[in-house]
């Protein structure tokens, strides 16, 4: 089922997934396995806005937490920045990440290990970001995330940025942001919970960042605009010739693309940008 032109599997490398059912599969990994490598809310658009504001240059130490398959850890490696490493704890992600090559003398790495405990060095990096999955925690667990990318920024250059779903407007009826979370995690089976803009920014600066930039998106993943501007015109009928060959795949797919539409007024991606907050006198 899934792409023979995606990067893992040039390298023999399985992607997540494999034995489980479509009918039950997370979303991200259904996608995946059809060919689908920007598994970004705000697609690679929002992705390269997100690395520019950080200006990732060639003398930055950077972290990518859950890096899944690489996707943007190729984009950050065109920069050529002077360390990368990939954070993330699937196995079969590590195995894919541990098969990036970088295009300069940039010291490349996979980690298998939670983004909420690295267990990397305190202030060793100078960039860190992390996409698509602060969402899918608990509150609790996207604190101590966040936390822990506090501890991995050293306290004078660092940059933290995230890429995340989020909630619109600001003041959205409380009853109607829990329909929707619950509307998403029945599609994509992952708790997934959202938080507004505001939202997104207050959990930052409570762990000790201060924001400094802000970009929305829409949340078009499955729209074939945005497929085809992710992927390619040609990938993108790839990935929509197997979901057709696969029933369960399929109905799935379009399971989840009503639920984006049904909410698209009220669901959109989002980038932040900040730095860790100067302590107090």
């Amino acid at each position: 089922m899934a792409s023979t032109d995606h990067p893992a599997l040039q390298k023999n490398i399985p992607i997540p997934g494999e034995g489980l059912d479509a009918a039950r599969m997370p979303g991200h990994w259904l996608l995946a396995r059809l060919g689908k490598r920007v598994l970004r809310p705000g697609g690679v658009e929002l992705t390269r806005w997100m690395l520019d504001a950080l200006g990732v240059d060639p003398e930055d130490r950077v972290v990518e937490l859950a890096a899944g398959l690489g996707a943007t850890a190729r984009l950050t490696l065109a920069r050529r920045p002077a360390a990368y490493t990939a954070v993330d704890r699937d196995a079969t992600a590590v195995a894919a990440l541990s098969a990036l090559t970088a295009p300069g003398p940039t010291q490349v790495r996979a980690v298998r290990s939670d983004a909420a405990d690295t267990r990397l060095p305190d202030g060793d990096a100078t960039v860190v970001y992390g996409e698509a999955m602060l969402t899918m925690q608990p509150e609790p667990a996207k604190r101590r995330i966040v936390r822990e990318a506090r501890r991995l920024l050293d306290d004078s250059t660092g940059r933290y940025a995230i890429h995340e779903l989020c909630l619109l407007p600001d003041d959205l009826d409380p009853a109607l942001a829990e329909r929707i979370t619950a509307d998403l995690q029945d599609a994509i089976h992952v708790g997934a919970r959202p938080l507004t803009p505001t939202g997104w920014s207050e959990l930052l600066a409570d762990e000790g960042f201060t924001v400094t930039a802000h970009k929305t998106a829409p949340m078009a993943l499955l729209e074939p605009r945005r497929l085809v501007a992710d992927e390619g015109l040609v990938p993108a009928l790839r990935i929509a010739g197997r979901a057709l060959r696969n029933p369960a795949a399929l109905r799935r797919v379009l399971h989840m693309r009503r639920v984006f539409q049904r909410h698209s007024t009220h669901l959109g991606a989002i980038s932040l940008l900040a730095v860790p907050t100067p302590p107090q006198p």
